[in-house]
């Protein structure tokens, strides 16, 4: 007997795809920096803009993205985001001033992975339950894969056809994720007849299944912990892209070359693939909340040994472990929301999350290079990151167990 592949998985291949493709391109973004600062003469502060412009974007714009997905299904919803990916690319590639650039790659690539992100990652959470963190950590593990494909590939070709043809490559390639996602991104299990995780469907005469269950955007934004969650994510957002952007100029400063600087990008995805496999085998263990915050808390000591030194062995084992640390952050939220919140509204609760790493994506970053511009250093940007990022983790530690957040919702409703 021939066995079909739980639909599932082809939901966890599409996520996989939309985020390998979307932030390897987004995160390329490093290898364009220096080309785009020779070919318009501009400062770091506005070369880092356009990257924060994107970021900013694609995160804050999870919220709406995640409420239309909810209610239509997220398949059109993130298929139209990659094409826009695709558009935007493109459109920076024939740029001749700095703000068509912003226009093109802030706007097209911000928009674009808005709507495809959360919807993606929302879609999934419905599919698996006892499997969720499995399922979750395969998919997104396809931004560590973009992360460590995504700068070496722009690099060559930029040496090869320049950074106009770069970008064009790269839009042909998001188009492609763009179809590819149409085809697997599935709404959820029950539209189906199935169950999470590919268990059997009830008979017939168990009447229809029951919908997901959990809070609504409104409901989830009355409880402290949904807040409480809010602020760590936008403390640690704050220096959380910092290395995305500015390793590459950085090791050009210390002498290192802008090459190492691209492969240290790489080794921020190698990292991050390897972090989100690791820590969400740690998290079965000790708790996906404590995982989440451990994986903030070591970000601290992490930024501290970028900004102690410029040995290139050191900066080797930086990029390693903060890829990994960022690698189980990632891996971990979408998890916890459904932990805390359930998957009823999963899409609008994880993108209103994400809106608070757009204020701290979109400040970090360029500040980082407003502080490089004034100073010619960037210890003063490092250690400020350092600061927060143990500020956002002590925070995720504060907040209660999902388990006995739920236990205590319940209680508070029966005693009604």
């Amino acid at each position: 007997m021939i066995h079909r592949v739980f639909p599932g998985w082809w939901v966890v291949a599409g996520t996989f795809v939309v985020l390998g493709v979307g932030f390897g391109i987004a995160y390329s973004f490093s290898s364009f920096f220096l080309p785009l600062q020779e070919k318009f003469a501009a400062r770091r502060g506005e070369i880092s803009l356009v990257f924060s412009i994107a970021g900013a974007l694609y995160f804050s714009l999870g919220l709406v993205a995640g409420a239309i997905a909810d209610r239509f299904g997220p398949r059109l919803v993130v298929g139209g985001g990659m094409a826009l990916v695709a558009l935007g690319t493109f459109a920076a590639s024939q740029a001749d001033t700095l703000w068509q650039v912003f226009a093109g790659y802030g706007l097209g690539v911000g928009v674009g992975m808005g709507a495809a992100y959360v919807p993606a990652v929302a879609a999934l959470q419905r599919w698996f339950n006892r499997k969720r963190g499995l399922a979750t950590g395969i998919a997104v593990s396809g931004i560590g894969i973009g992360t460590l494909a995504g700068p070496p590939l722009a690099k060559l070709l930029i040496d090869s056809v320049g950074w106009r043809g770069a970008w064009i490559g790269l839009a042909s390639i998001a188009l492609a994720a763009a179809l590819f996602s149409i085809v697997t991104i599935r709404r959820s299990p029950e539209t189906y007849g199935l169950r999470p995780d590919g268990d059997a469907a009830p008979p017939a005469s168990a009447g229809p299944t029951p919908p997901a269950s959990g809070d609504s955007l409104r409901e989830a934004m009355r409880l402290p912990v949904f807040w409480l969650l809010f602020a760590a994510c936008a403390t640690y957002s704050f220096g959380l892209f910092t290395p995305f952007v500015h390793l590459v100029p950085y090791a050009r400063d210390v002498g290192h070359g802008e090459a190492f600087g691209v492969s240290l990008i790489m080794l921020l995805g190698v990292g991050s693939t390897l972090g989100r496999f690791v820590f969400a085998g740690i998290a079965d263990r000790i708790g996906r909340r404590r995982m989440y915050a451990l994986s903030i808390l070591g970000s601290c000591p992490a930024l501290l040994l970028w900004a102690s030194t410029s040995h290139w062995l050191a900066l080797v084992i930086f990029a390693t472990l903060f890829g990994a640390l960022y690698g189980g952050f990632v891996a971990m939220a979408p998890s916890v929301m459904a932990d805390y919140f359930g998957t009823k509204a999963v899409g609008s609760i994880l993108g209103a999350q994400y809106a608070s790493v757009a204020v701290g994506i979109l400040v970090g970053p360029p500040a980082a290079g407003w502080i490089f511009d004034a100073t010619q250093s960037y210890t003063v940007a490092i250690v400020a990151s350092a600061g927060l990022a143990l500020a956002a983790g002590l925070t995720v530690l504060f907040c209660p167990e999902p388990s006995a957040h739920r236990a205590r919702r319940l209680g508070m409703e029966f005693s009604r």
